[in-house]
C-alpha cells in the first residue's frame, strides 16, 4: 500500500472529518503522470472492521462518467449519434413533451424529466423504463435551454439506450466493456449476490453522520447490504474501492486506454470533456455548472458550491461527484487523477467543506497551487 508519504496536509484534512464525526473510515487514490502517489486506506469500514485500500465502498453519482462512456462506445462504433432523439431508440420516451429529448441532452443534464424514478427502488427494470417513459416534460421546459442535474432518470434511459443496441443488461455491459478491460475487477453497478457474501467484510457500510455520532445508514441501498449492493442504478449504485474509480480516470487521462485495453479512442474522450454547456444555471443544484457529455466540468469560477474538484484545479479538470461522499477527477493540465470517499454521508454543507479542504490540501503538498491562490489553502 502507498501511504501518500507526500500528502501530509491532505491526510490530516480527513483526519480532522474523522475527529468531528463527519465520516468513520475514507480511502483516497491519487496519481500523476499514471504513477500513483497515494492509495490510502484510514479509519473504520464498519464497527470493529479496519479501512483497506481493498474495502468496496459506495461511489454514488461518481459513477455517471462510466455510462458516459458507454454511450460514447456505441457512438464510436456508429449504434448512435448524440443528437439522435431517445424516442429513435425508445420508442414509448417519446410522449408527453419528450419527443425531441436527444441523448446529447440527456448527458448533459437539459433534458427536463428530472422527478421520473426519483427514489431508489427494487421494481423491476422494465417497471423503472415505463414509469420513465410516461412522465411528462417539465412546464416551461426547453431541452437544451435549460440545465438541472437528473439525479436518476436520464440514466436509467440511457442505460436503457445501451441495452436495446447491444442485448446485453447494463450491469453485464460495464462489467464486460468497461470494468474488466480497465482491470477494475472489485468494481460492480450490481453486485450479484454470491460475490457480496464472497467479500464478506470487505463491503463497507455507508454511515449517517448528520446528528452527533455517526450510525450505519438506515437507508437500506445505502448500507452496504446485500440486497441494497446487488441494485443496478445505473447513475447511482456502484461498489468498489475508490483506486479504481481513479484508474478509470487514468485510462480517459492517457486518451481512453490503461496499458493495453483500449475503451475509448482519443478524440472521443476529447469530445467527451469538451464543454457543452457554460455558465447554464442549474435547477436542481441552483448554481451554474459547466458541462461535458455525461461528466461536470471545472466551475469554480461560479462560486464555492460549484467547486466540486476544490479550489486550486485546472479549467480542464473533469470529472463528477457523489451525493455528500465521494468524487473522482482528472486535470489534464497537471497529470493528475484523484478519486476520494468517505463514508459518512454528512450535512452539505459540512460536506462541501469537507471535500473542498481537502482536494486543497492535494494541490498544495503536490505543491500545484498558483501563487495567486495560495493563502487559501
Amino acid at each position: 500500500m502507498n501511504a501518500g508519504a507526500q500528502l501530509t496536509r491532505t491526510l490530516a484534512a480527513i483526519d480532522r472529518g474523522l475527529a468531528d464525526r463527519l465520516h468513520v473510515g475514507a480511502q483516497l487514490y491519487v496519481s500523476r503522470h499514471g504513477e500513483p502517489i497515494a492509495d490510502v486506506a484510514v479509519g473504520l469500514a464498519r464497527d470493529g472492521i479496519p479501512m483497506a485500500t481493498d474495502t468496496l465502498m459506495l461511489w454514488m453519482s461518481s459513477v455517471k462518467p462510466v455510462l458516459a462512456v458507454a454511450v460514447a462506445q456505441l457512438w464510436e462504433r456508429g449504434r448512435l449519434a448524440l443528437d439522435d432523439r431517445v424516442a429513435t431508440h425508445v420508442p414509448a420516451f417519446g410522449t408527453k413533451g419528450k419527443e425531441g429529448i436527444t441523448i446529447r441532452h440527456v448527458l448533459t443534464h437539459t433534458g427536463g424529466f428530472r422527478s421520473a424514478a426519483y427514489q431508489w427502488s427494487p421494481a423491476a427494470w422494465e417497471d423503472i423504463i415505463a414509469e420513465i417513459c410516461a412522465a411528462e416534460i417539465e412546464a416551461d421546459w426547453v431541452p437544451g435551454q435549460h440545465a438541472g442535474y437528473h439525479v436518476s432518470s436520464g440514466w436509467y434511459i440511457l442505460a436503457e439506450v445501451i441495452r436495446r443496441l447491444d442485448g446485453r443488461p447494463f450491469d453485464r455491459y460495464v462489467r464486460e466493456a468497461i470494468f474488466e478491460p480497465l482491470g477494475l475487477c472489485d468494481s460492480w453497478l450490481g453486485m450479484p449476490r454470491e460475490r457480496h457474501r464472497a467479500y464478506g467484510a470487505r463491503v463497507a457500510a455507508m454511515h449517517d453522520t448528520t446528528g452527533a455520532q455517526p450510525r450505519p445508514h438506515p437507508y437500506w441501498p445505502w448500507a452496504g447490504s446485500e440486497d441494497g449492493c446487488a441494485i443496478c442504478r445505473p447513475g447511482g449504485s456502484a461498489w468498489g474501492p475508490i483506486r479504481e474509480l481513479g484508474w478509470f480516470y487514468e485510462a480517459l487521462l492517457a486518451g481512453g486506454a490503461r496499458g493495453d485495453h483500449r475503451i475509448l479512442q482519443p478524440q472521443t474522450v476529447e469530445a467527451m470533456t469538451t464543454r457543452q454547456t457554460v455558465g447554464l444555471f442549474d435547477r436542481t443544484f441552483g448554481t451554474p455548472l459547466d458541462r461535458g457529455l455525461g461528466v461536470v466540468l471545472d466551475s469554480k469560477s461560479y462560486g464555492a458550491a460549484s467547486a466540486w474538484y476544490g479550489p486550486h484545479c485546472s479549467p480542464r479538470t473533469f470529472g463528477h461527484g457523489g451525493y455528500v461522499s465521494s468524487v473522482g477527477f482528472a486535470d489534464p493540465e497537471h497529470g493528475l487523477v484523484v478519486a476520494l470517499v468517505f463514508n459518512g454521508m454528512a450535512a452539505e454543507e459540512r460536506h462541501r467543506l469537507r471535500m473542498g479542504a481537502t482536494l486543497a490540501a492535494v494541490y498544495a503538498d503536490l505543491g500545484l497551487v498558483p501563487e495567486d491562490r495560495e493563502a487559501q489553502t
